[in-house]
Formats: C-alpha cells, sequence, structure tokens
C-alpha cells in the first residue's frame, strides 16, 4: 500500500525513514539535517562508522543506522543525485536510491518505510520527474518483492512536491 502526506519525515512512526543524504554521511541541510537533529547523535556515531568501514555512500546506493529518539526503528541513507541535465544516469541512480532503500529495509525485516522527495531540494532534481521515478520505482519493486513491505509513505514537506504526487497517484 502507498500512502501520502504532507508533513515532517522525523514524526512519521514507520519501521525505516529513509534519509536523502549526502555522500559524506555526516549530516547537512535539509531531510539530512533535520533527521540527525532529530534523532541525536547515535545516527551521527553510526555513520562514522559506516564512513571508516566503506568510505561514504555512493550515489544510489543506500546504508542503513538505528533511528535514535526518532520514532521510526531504523534510518536508511541514501544518495541522489544532483540534477545537471536531463540523462538516463541520473534518472537510474534516483531509481536506485528508492530500489536499494526498498532491500535493504527487506534485509532489516521493516514492513513499513517513508520516503522524502530524494534529490528535489539542494540537488534541484526537477521535482515531477524525481516523483514520477519515485512511483514508479516503488511499484516496480512492490510488484516483484511479493508484499514483503506492507506500506510505503511518501513524506513530503512541501505543497507543491505534496500536489504533485497526489496528481501522480490519481492516474
Amino acid at each position: 500500500m502507498i500512502e501520502l502526506v504532507q508533513g515532517d519525515i522525523t514524526k512519521i512512526s514507520v519501521d525505516a525513514i529513509v534519509n536523502a543524504a549526502n555522500s559524506s554521511l555526516l549530516g547537512g541541510g535539509g531531510v539530512d539535517g533535520a533527521i540527525h537533529r532529530a534523532g541525536g547523535g547515535i545516527i551521527l556515531e553510526e555513520c562514522i562508522k559506516i564512513r571508516n568501514r566503506q568510505g561514504g555512500c555512493d550515489t544510489g546506493e543506500a546504508v542503513i543506522t538505528s533511528a535514535g529518539r526518532l520514532p521510526a526503528k531504523f534510518v536508511i541513507h541514501t544518495v541522489g543525485p544532483i540534477w545537471r541535465s536531463d540523462n538516463d544516469q541520473q534518472a537510474q541512480q534516483l531509481a536506485n536510491c528508492y530500489q536499494n532503500s526498498l532491500s535493504l529495509a527487506i534485509e532489516n525485516n521493516c514492513e513499513t518505510i517513508a520516503f522524502p522527495n530524494i534529490s528535489t531540494g539542494i540537488y534541484h532534481y526537477p521535482k515531477k520527474e524525481a516523483a514520477q521515478i519515485a512511483i514508479q520505482s516503488v511499484q516496480n519493486f512492490l510488484s516483484q518483492n511479493n508484499n514483503q513491505i506492507k506500506k510505503i509513505v511518501f513524506v513530503c514537506f512541501d505543497e507543491e512536491n505534496f500536489e504533485i504526487y497526489q496528481e501522480i497517484l490519481s492516474t
């Protein structure tokens, strides 16, 4: 089941929330900063351990930490592409963010997961294209993975993204 809400992803009670992280995993602005602030220092500590082990996180890949003080159990950190031009590689990298996050959720026995609008903030991915990729990626994943994930929530912080997702999901 896919749900759509407008709000703050740090307040969503699911097994895992997805963080639109940067490759350093050390926190930043937007969703990334909000998750680190709300979740507390344990998330950063675990991100540093991951960084020390593997050197960060590549675009399209995902890693998982506990959620600290957040109502979720886990935070899945994924790095979206920085928009430079309309090309298939960036679209595939963004799709990989959703697919790899969902795979990691299944590996960690998560049945519910919430996604922000990956790459549409400071990475400037066009919102409508990003929403289409997000929804298509999630629908493809669900059709191939036998309902292991019971609920996916798209959490839109701003009204513009919310309306874009609402329009695509209603067609």
